[in-house]
């Protein structure tokens, strides 16, 4: 190792190549840097957009939940009208039946006048 000769050139090529890549890398962690700053700001503002867009939204649907829940009371108002109409219609079916039955005995006991109203003829 006492008799290296290195050639002048050689150790000027490896100087450079070697301050070449110290700030090649520098420039890489420059550009890092910077994207990770971008990124940053990027992920700030779509948290900003997506807060305003949920609050948006939570606004819009509480809306229409409001429109669903008059459409449901409106619901059971009509069912109401109609179970008492329904309740209506049963019992005038329930007055028919019994006024059939009262005219059926009714019929059975003046079967006789009939007749005799027949033969009399």
């Amino acid at each position: 190792m006492e008799n290296l000769k290195l050639p002048v050139a050689l150790v000027a090529a490896m100087a450079v190549q070697l301050a070449g890549g110290v700030w090649w890398v520098s420039q890489q962690a420059a550009t890092i840097e910077s994207l990770e700053a971008s990124v940053a700001e990027f992920a700030s503002k779509m948290a900003v957009e997506e807060s305003v867009n949920l609050k948006r939204d939570v606004q819009d649907n509480t809306i229409e939940i409001d429109y669903v829940w008059e459409d449901v009371d409106e619901l059971w108002d009509e069912i109401d009208g109609l179970s008492m109409s329904i309740n209506d219609i049963n019992g005038i079916k329930q007055r028919i039946a019994a006024i059939e039955t009262e005219l059926k005995y009714i019929g059975r006991d003046h079967e006789n006048v009939f007749d005799m109203k027949d033969s009399m003829k």
